[in-house]
């Protein structure tokens, strides 16, 4: 039965995604989406409009904490088989592309694959013959593949800013292959300001921009090998290298202090003893890639955001305060971390908390 044009619209259609989606739905999932295509909806609406739509409102929701872990594994799950519907649908129709070869991968350590994964099926349906190497694409493997296939251009996809350095890495080795290199994803910040740092050919807010650019052509780098430090000339103070080889004492230190000083720290149970664990070792994480670009935003951000989803969950805020006043108390030496962790501080809605030496928040 032909879709009417309500509910074929993008909204109407996310609407009966998410529905199906968070309902652990997968047939009624692909069944909504595969129809809509057969009655004529174009596939990169579906892609970009309905099912990216969806799969951000899960992320969202989980955030807030209106639904589990679990629940969020298996509402991605089923996008994810909903895209492999729309791909098979679409090989079954369409012959080889003709634009040209381009790899799209994620960086090494970077598990959200669907947005790549989008902007792979976008280039498919544009014209290009895509070689889509998944998440987590360690660099050797990388420039292994791209030796094999030589590509026209390599789009890699960062989504966590924690994965900036590797990416880094991978868009230099690139590069030295004479092999341009687009970027894209939430890693690179706003307006791609990473991305212009770590000197990468191009950036893309979205997987149409994207195309659009790639159609435009992209000029080919300088096959010259690059040092990490040599775009980042503050590295030199050694401060990121500290940070990011000293993370497991690190984290191990403040829970120590944490058992001292915390409010009830001792009757904790395991779980949320590992939870506490869990959410110092990303704010080690984070601080390491915000000194690797140097940008104190980066950090204070994911603080932000960090306290947000602990509200949702009714865990106060005094507590990430106190982590953050103990985590600069092991990195006095420190001076650009501690200026970070006391910038992230001071943007917390607490007041009068002592912070560290010569820091209060």
């Amino acid at each position: 039965m032909a879709e009417s044009l309500g509910s074929a619209a993008p909204e109407g259609l996310a609407d009966r995604l998410w529905a199906a989606v968070i309902g652990r739905d997968e047939s009624t999932a692909v069944r909504t989406v595969c129809a809509a295509a057969d009655s004529g909806v174009d596939e990169e609406t579906l892609l970009l409009d309905v099912v990216a739509v969806v799969q951000h409102r899960v992320g969202v929701e989980w955030a807030a904490g209106r639904i589990s872990v679990a629940e969020e594994h298996a509402a991605s799950a089923i996008t994810d088989r909903v895209v492999a519907a729309l791909a098979h649908r679409h090989a079954a129709a369409a012959g080889p592309g003709s634009r040209g070869r381009v790899t799209v991968a994620c960086a090494d350590g970077e598990w959200h694959a669907l947005p790549a994964r989008l902007l792979a099926e976008v280039l498919t349906r544009r014209g290009w013959s895509v070689d889509f190497l998944g998440a987590r694409t360690p660099t050797p493997h990388l420039i292994a593949d791209v030796h094999r296939t030589n590509p026209a251009a390599v789009l890699l996809s960062a989504s966590i800013p924690t994965h900036l350095p590797a990416a880094h890495k991978a868009v230099t080795a690139v590069q030295s292959l004479g092999i341009p290199v687009m970027v894209g994803g939430a890693a690179f910040g706003p307006g791609g300001r990473y991305a212009r740092l770590i000197q990468a050919d191009a950036w893309a807010p979205d997987a149409r921009t994207a195309a659009d650019r790639l159609a435009e052509g992209l000029t080919a780098p300088q096959s010259s090998r690059r040092h990490q430090v040599d775009d980042l000339p503050h590295l030199a103070d050694q401060e990121y290298t500290f940070v990011k080889n000293s993370r497991t004492v690190l984290v191990r230190q403040c829970l120590a202090v944490l058992d001292e000083r915390g409010p009830d720290m001792g009757t904790h149970s395991p779980a949320r003893r590992e939870r506490t664990a869990e959410d110092l070792a990303h704010l080690v994480d984070f601080l390491a890639a915000a000194l690797y670009v140097d940008d104190d935003a980066l950090f204070t951000t994911f603080v932000a955001w960090t306290a947000d989803v602990l509200t949702a969950r009714r865990v106060p805020a005094r507590g990430l305060v106190l982590g953050l006043r103990i985590l600069a108390e092991q990195l006095h030496d420190f001076p650009r971390a501690l200026a970070f962790l006391g910038t992230a501080a001071e943007a917390l809605p607490v007041t009068s908390v002592p912070f560290g030496p010569g820091i209060t928040v």
